[in-house]
């Protein structure tokens, strides 16, 4: 059973008032019991919450800064691997034409258009100086 709440010294002054005669005046109601707060309530499923929430803003934060150095350190070292298309030579042949400069298309029939390779001007080949910007990473003369 639930205790009563404490009496301070204005709940004793109105009780020996009321003894007195006095007419009654009204009072909050005060709760039978007062609910017990704890500093840390915590069951496992808050625990674990918390933890996957300081995690995640952990690799949140990590990820970015740990690639962030990773490439500042690649910017630094020297690049002495030869570019993968062209095995370092600066040229490499063509892929649309294989190289001969001019596309052949056939129409139908024995009808053929023999046309220039668009991709390499007709050249056979791609170099640095002809090749499209976004496949080489060195600047242009």
């Amino acid at each position: 059973m639930a205790e009563p709440p404490p009496v301070n010294d204005d709940m004793r002054k109105q009780q020996e008032r009321l003894g007195k005669g006095e007419r009654k005046q009204t009072m909050p109601k005060l709760p039978a019991s007062y609910p017990c707060v704890r500093a840390v309530d915590l069951d496992q499923n808050t625990i674990v919450a918390i933890t996957v929430g300081v995690v995640s803003i952990a690799v949140g934060i990590g990820i970015p800064v740990f690639y962030e150095n990773q490439i500042d350190s690649a910017a630094k070292r020297e690049n002495t691997q030869p570019c993968f298309p062209c095995s370092g030579s600066g040229a490499q042949q063509c892929r649309f034409c294989m190289g001969s400069g001019s596309v052949v298309v056939e129409l139908g029939g024995d009808e053929k258009e023999v046309s220039r390779c668009i991709n390499c001007d007709g050249v056979g080949s791609l170099t640095v100086h002809n090749m499209p910007r976004q496949w080489h990473s060195t600047s242009l003369p």
